[in-house]
């Protein structure tokens, strides 16, 4: 993953990926990049502006990363779920599609995607599960509209497929055990850690006793730390942890860390 910058980059995930052991909120890395990238500068600060603007107007997070998606949105997108080109749009839903049909996806199962934003990867799962077997949830309504544009120019609208609205990622409205596959990706970049508590807390209620949940993560060997309010960097031990204090079992996906992309991954089971 190149460097986003000063103060990260929103959805900036598709180049290969690393571990990352600097601390990309410190005044020291920040002056340093600054230096060594002044063109980066003003954009940088564009964000910055926008971001402490946004914190006074929705303190509660996903308020917050609502309007984030909300001002991305209206600019494009593909750029607001973190592709800059169609091409890339195209490439990074393929990569979670191919890795997940790999690794266990039959279309026989319900599938749950979390963060499902304009269907990068959602157009290719709802093409390749059953009819009606695919839900999508997302914070923004305004990705889900660019979704249901996806939905019609692929064509795959008799697939029935459930995109909602949420507010949190508590999962209420869903049935118990129904889903035998959950995915997010790139959505535990872009949250605090209550809010992925509040997942991991849930998520095993809506899973079968054979189900799993894959979701990726910014992943640091350093100090934990979060770029503004939209990247969050996190060590493997502390998710793995807070998904154990739920009654779930992580594993570390060694094999997606060869891919290009820039997150690693972890896959959530029932510890019973």
């Amino acid at each position: 993953m190149p460097d986003p910058g000063p103060a990260g980059a929103h959805g900036a995930h598709e180049s290969g990926g690393r571990r990352l052991t600097t601390n990309r909120a410190a005044v020291g890395h920040r002056v340093g990049y600054a230096v060594r990238h002044p063109e980066r500068v003003p954009r940088h600060l564009v964000r910055a502006g926008r971001d402490a603007w946004l914190r006074m107007r929705h303190p509660d997070h996903v308020a917050y990363y609502r309007a984030v998606m909300r001002h991305d949105t209206s600019r494009g997108a593909d750029a607001a779920v973190g592709s800059g080109t169609r091409e890339g749009w195209l490439r990074l839903g393929a990569m979670q599609f191919d890795y997940l049909v790999s690794h266990g996806l039959r279309p026989g199962d319900r599938m749950l995607e979390i963060g499902c934003g304009n269907l990068r990867a959602g157009w290719r799962f709802i093409d390749y599960l059953e009819t009606g077997n695919y839900y999508g949830i997302d914070i923004s309504p305004d990705i889900l509209i660019a979704a249901q544009d996806t939905l019609a120019r692929q064509r795959l609208q008799h697939k029935l497929p459930r995109l909602t609205p949420v507010r949190d990622l508590r999962f209420a409205f869903l049935p118990e055990a129904h889903f035998r596959v959950v995915h997010a990706h790139s959505v535990f970049s872009h949250s605090p850690l209550h809010v992925i508590d509040e997942c991991l807390a849930h998520v095993g209620r809506v899973l079968t006793p054979d189900g799993w949940f894959d979701f990726t993560f910014d992943r640091t060997e350093g100090t934990e730390h979060h770029v503004l309010r939209e990247d969050f960097y996190y060590r493997t031990q502390t998710l793995v942890a807070l998904a154990q204090a739920h009654g779930l079992r992580a594993r570390f996906m060694d094999d997606w860390e060869a891919l290009p992309h820039g997150q690693s991954k972890l896959r959530v089971t029932l510890a019973r």
